[in-house]
């Protein structure tokens, strides 16, 4: 099997796990999970321990990169039809191994409690505020009392260092027995086979070992050279005084934080992650048929045009919106109570879902898409409208969540 069917994206995982796991116990020697003492364990850490900075550089980038990774996986999975069928609890394990990685990052932000973690965590939490009924309850739990303070940040370190870290190890562990127990990876149609039609098998040891291997120390080669290239940022002590402008989430969670920025709060934070959420558990059981190609890349010739289709206009489609909903924005305001709700809230939603079934249709009638394939060009385009997204809150948001130009963000 090509190395490009899978680009040794689900070993990658696995081999930053350990990288993190070791990391993060060298850098407990020196770390104090407490306020007053937190930020200046980290900057004896970068400042006096020997190869300090460098270990908690990798450690650093190494969870960044993990959440990429996954979720990259994730895309590699869906866009070869690999959650189908016996597949289909391990793409649920998957999913929540995926929601692991990002409590284990988001956790891990707030420890070394500089300007920059604790107002990324700040909005983060209150956005959970939002939530119906159990919203202030929620971000009270979350944060551990009312503020963030030493309640949060012992509770993010257990979690960060004890918690998450076994049941990810765990999950994994059944997830890798999962793909084995389901014969492996779904392979391509153009996949070697035998006689009787059956796959090709080949020895684990050296067809497959080494090729992990290699792609393993390739992985920790490369991180390992940007850390020593890059430290990880350290910006001033934390001030739960002097709040920063813009303060943004996490850049995984920035996508989120940008639609709050467009949508009334409910539908920001509860319906639109819900919809999500419950749409990608769903996936493997919308009926598809047998008889549908998968295994390769996009399924089909036809997958590849549509997906191309519908990531082209969710590029051109989504920065449109942003833009015009500035403009409207800052010519009239945004409303406010029972307007809010309907105008930012139900009306857009609505005509997203009335534009995704309308698409269905059309790629369906017109272009001769499969169930499959129409299923996987919206989710091509969400998952796009979804990274434009991120890339605005990243780079295109200055003080006051005003748009700008990235120099000025």
């Amino acid at each position: 099997m090509r190395f490009t069917h899978t680009f040794g994206l689900g070993g990658s995982t696995l081999v930053l796990l350990s990288i993190l796991l070791v990391t993060g116990s060298l850098l407990m020697f020196g770390y104090t999970p407490v306020p007053g003492d937190a930020y200046a364990s980290i900057e004896k850490l970068q400042g006096e321990v020997t190869f300090g900075a460098f270990v908690r550089a990798i450690h650093h980038w190494s969870a960044n990169l993990l959440v990429l990774v996954a979720v990259f996986h994730l895309l590699r999975v869906v866009f070869t039809g690999g959650f189908l069928g016996t597949r289909a609890l391990n793409w649920l394990v998957g999913l929540f191994l995926l929601a692991a990685i990002a409590a284990s990052a988001f956790t891990g932000y707030l420890l070394p409690w500089d300007q920059l973690a604790y107002w990324a965590v700040t909005i983060v939490t209150g956005m959970a505020a939002y939530v119906p009924l159990a919203g202030p309850a929620l971000a009270a739990f979350l944060r551990g009392g009312e503020e963030i303070g030493p309640a949060t940040l012992g509770t993010y370190f257990a979690l960060h260092t004890q918690w998450i870290p076994v049941l990810l190890f765990a999950g994994a562990g059944f997830h890798f027995w999962r793909v084995r127990k389901a014969g492996g990876v779904v392979l391509p149609p153009d996949a070697v086979r035998d006689e009787k039609g059956k796959p090709e098998q080949v020895l684990f040891l050296p067809e497959l070992l080494w090729r992990e291997l290699a792609a393993a120390l390739v992985v920790l080669a490369a991180v390992t050279l940007f850390s020593a290239l890059v430290r990880a940022p350290l910006g001033p002590a934390a001030n739960p005084g002097l709040s920063l402008n813009p303060a943004k989430a996490p850049w995984y969670f920035l996508g989120f934080q940008e639609l709050l920025v467009h949508l009334h709060p409910l539908f920001a934070v509860v319906v639109v992650p819900l919809l999500g959420v419950a749409a990608l558990c769903a996936l493997p059981y919308l009926g598809f048929s047998d008889a549908e190609p998968r295994g390769a890349w996009f399924l089909s010739e036809n997958g590849r045009r549509t997906a191309k289709l519908a990531a082209a206009l969710a590029l051109v489609a989504t920065p449109i919106l942003v833009i015009a909903d500035a403009l409207v924005l800052g010519k009239s305001g945004a409303p406010s109570g029972g307007a809010a709700f309907f105008l930012r809230g139900v009306l857009p939603v609505a005509a997203v879902l009335a534009g995704a079934a309308a698409g269905f249709r059309f790629l369906r009638s017109r272009l001769g898409a499969t169930r499959l394939e129409a299923t996987q060009a919206l989710f091509v385009f969400f998952g796009t409208a979804f990274a434009v997204l991120t890339a605005v809150g990243i780079w295109f948001r200055g003080a006051g969540m005003k748009l700008v130009w990235p120099w000025n963000a």
